[in-house]
């Protein structure tokens, strides 16, 4: 058992050692730490985690959380049956 392990992502798993590793390796943008560590990418989409990664990356570079920003967000996807793409052609 890993002691003091502090997720900052439970939907994807991700702990603050590993965002603090990627942000020492050169992922300082937000964007690009959100896709070198899949931060923000889970389930909540953000929701749960972003503040926290914000946080972090603040203290880690210096930088004021406005000039960090959000990551982009995208509305979920949700699979459409094919009856209505085609315009009820099929009821």
């Amino acid at each position: 058992m890993v002691k003091n392990r502090k997720i900052v992502c439970r939907c994807e798993d991700i702990t603050e050692e590993e965002i603090i590793h990627a942000i020492d390796e050169g992922y300082d943008d937000i964007e690009n730490l959100k896709r070198y560590t899949g931060v923000t990418t889970g389930f909540c989409q953000g929701k749960g985690c972003l503040m926290h990664v914000i946080r972090i990356l603040s203290q880690k570079t210096g930088k004021p959380p406005e000039e960090i920003g959000v990551t982009t967000q995208r509305p979920p996807v949700n699979p459409v049956p094919v009856y209505v793409l085609m315009e009820g052609e099929y009821k």
